[in-house]
C-alpha cells in the first residue's frame, strides 16, 4: 500500500562525484518499504510536473527514516540538491515489487553496476548466510565500506583499474569462481544481461532490478515497459517496471527483444 507524504529532509549532502546522500524522515513509508523498492519524489514545480523515481539505498522502520543515494542528472535531481536539512519534499511510496527473499537460500551474490548499487545495501542487511557483492564503477565506487561494515565480502571492478581489478564484475564473476543460491542484481541493462546469461550458464537463479525511465511511477502512463517471456517462452509481452517490477526473474527477460 502505498503513501503520499511531506517528508522531513534530516540530511541531503554531496557522496561523491554528482552523487548525493539523502535521508528523510517519512516513517509511514519506512513501516512498509521493503528492499529493491523506490519512491516517487516531487520537485513541486511546475515545469519539473513528473515526479522522479529513487531507489531505497536503507530503510530504518524504528526510526521511519529512508536514506537515497542519486546521481544528479537532470533538472529534477539538480533541484534535489539544493534542498537543506529541515526542508520538506512530497513523496509517494513505498512502489513497485522488490526482491523476493527465500530464507532457504543462505549463500548469495549482489551485483551493482554504477548508481544501481545503492539499493543492494538494505537487501545485503536484511540477507541471512554468506554475501558477497560485486560492484562495478567507471572509477570511484561506491558504498563499499558500508557493505564491509555489515560482513559482506566485496569485490570491485573499475573501466580505469584504479580500483579493485581492471574491467567488469562479470570478469570478476570469471575470476572468484563464486557460488550462490540466489544473484541479485542492478545496474546497466548491458549489465544484467550479461550477469543473467553467466547465471544461466552456471545454473544459477538470478533476480534483476531493471531500470528504464519512468513518467508517472505507478503505472498509469505505460512508459516504463520491459519485454517478458510467456509461459512459451517462444514469445514476449510488455510488462511495467513500475508496477510489475523492477524487479523480474533474470531468465524471462527477453534479453534479446529489448
Amino acid at each position: 500500500m502505498k503513501k503520499l507524504v511531506q517528508a522531513v529532509i534530516l540530511k541531503n549532502e554531496c557522496y561523491v562525484d554528482h552523487i548525493f546522500d539523502m535521508l528523510l524522515s517519512a516513517r509511514e513509508i519506512a513501516e512498509l518499504a521493503n528492499p529493491g523498492q523506490f519512491i516517487n519524489l516531487y520537485t513541486g514545480k511546475g515545469e519539473m510536473l513528473l515526479p522522479r523515481p529513487i531507489s531505497l539505498c536503507e530503510i530504518n522502520r524504528k526510526e521511519g527514516t529512508l536514506r537515497l543515494l542519486y546521481q544528479e542528472v537532470g533538472k529534477g535531481t539538480q533541484y534535489f540538491t539544493t534542498l537543506q536539512k529541515n526542508d520538506t519534499i512530497k513523496v509517494m511510496g513505498p512502489l513497485g515489487n522488490g526482491f523476493f527473499i527465500d530464507k532457504k537460500c543462505q549463500k548469495h551474490i549482489l551485483i551493482g553496476g554504477g548508481i544501481g548499487v545503492p539499493p543492494l545495501l538494505e537487501l545485503a542487511k536484511t540477507l541471512q548466510g554468506t554475501v558477497s557483492v560485486l560492484i562495478g564503477a567507471k572509477s570511484n565506487p561506491i558504498l563499499v565500506k558500508e557493505f564491509e561494515k555489515i560482513g559482506a565480502a566485496v569485490f570491485v571492478a573499475t573501466d580505469d583499474g584504479s580500483y579493485g581489478i581492471h574491467g567488469t564484475v562479470l570478469d570478476i564473476l570469471k575470476k572468484e569462481a563464486l557460488q550462490a543460491d540466489m544473484i541479485y542484481a542492478c545496474g546497466p541493462k548491458a549489465m544484467l544481461k550479461a550477469t543473467s546469461d553467466w547465471a544461466e550458464q552456471n545454473k544459477m537463479s538470478i533476480q534483476v532490478s531493471m531500470e528504464e525511465r519512468m513518467a508517472c511511477g505507478i503505472g498509469a502512463c505505460v512508459g516504463c515497459t520491459v519485454k517478458i517471456k510467456k509461459d512459451s517462452k517462444k514469445d514476449w509481452e510488455n510488462r511495467k517496471v513500475c508496477k510489475d517490477g523492477p524487479v523480474f526473474w533474470g531468465n524471462e527477460v527477453a534479453w534479446n527483444a529489448q
